[in-house]
This record gives C-alpha cells, structure tokens and sequence, in this order.
C-alpha cells in the first residue's frame, strides 16, 4: 500500500537527516559548536535549538492541535541562554527527534488524508510531513556546512547512504 510506503519512508529519510547532522556535529569542538561566522549568522547550537523547538511544536499532538503552540517562543531559539550548554541544546535535539519519530509512526495510512493544521493553516497530514521533512533538510544542509567549514581539512565525509538501502546512490561527495 502506498500510503504505507510514504509513512515508512518519510521515517528512512528522516533518520537519514538526523544521522547526517549527528555526524557532522561530531567533528566539532565546543567553541565551533556554538561559533558564529558573523554577527547575523546562526550558529550550530542556535540551528539545533530552533530544529528543536520546532520538532516540539509541530510534532506535540499532531494530528490534534496547531503545530505552532501558544508556548513556543520562536525567537528565544534564535538566542544562547545561560543554560544552553552544548549538552542541554543535544538534549532538547533528541527529545524533538524521539517526537518526531514517535508521531509519525503513530501515523495510520488512513490518517494522511486527514487535516492539521500549522499556524492556523490548514495541510493534509502529507502535507505536513511533507513540510517538516523540507525545513528540517534545509536546515541540516546549514549544519553540515558550517561543520565542515570549522572541521576544515580534518573533515570526515560520512555516507549519506546505507550500504542496503537500495537507493543506488552514491556517498556524499
């Protein structure tokens, strides 16, 4: 069934986002973690927390209220607090991705049809998915570039690909 394919591989492909920031975040130090290539930048951490706060928002209750919730303050993510260490920003990570994971594989074929909605927009349920799956791409293309920037020549490149994944895709360049 396809709709079932959809589920499931929206889940492979999020993983896939997730294991490709993990790694790269792993070739930074702390102070490149939390560094900023200008004063309008974001850095690493500031990217992690805001994917967080959004993971929380949009994936809290999703097929039953507004992804944006009344107590998600979008700018503070964009803000380094006295308590934003690089482990309670990892955290908040983890935890929006267990969210993430959790909702989606809760997710029923018959409920893709379904309406949600997102800031008070209406989106079908793939829609959704579909929407999240884009913003969180977008935003970890952001983290492997800045990481491979502070990494510079001690840079890793890591399998986008499983070796049996199927996918006939090449490793990242």
């Amino acid at each position: 069934m396809i709709e079932q394919h959809y589920l499931d591989d929206s889940l492979v492909q999020l993983r896939k986002l997730k294991a490709q920031a993990d790694k790269a975040m792993t070739q930074v130090d702390e102070s490149q973690f939390f560094a900023l290539l200008d004063p309008d930048a974001n850095s690493i951490a500031l990217i992690v927390k805001h994917v967080a706060g959004n993971m929380r928002s949009r994936w809290t209750d999703f097929l039953t209220s507004d992804g944006e919730k009344p107590d998600r303050h979008r700018d503070t993510e964009f803000e380094i607090g006295t308590a934003d260490t690089r482990e309670a920003i990892l955290a908040r990570w983890e935890a929006g991705w267990s969210l993430v994971f959790t909702a989606i594989a809760s997710i029923q074929p018959d409920d893709l049809g379904k309406t949600v909605t997102i800031r008070n927009e209406p989106h079908t349920v793939v829609q959704a998915i579909h929407r999240q799956v884009s913003h969180y791409a977008s935003h970890v293309g952001q983290i492997v570039l800045l990481a491979k920037h502070f990494a510079g020549p001690g840079w890793r490149t890591q399998n986008r690909f499983a070796p049996d994944s199927g996918s006939g895709a090449s490793p990242a360049p």
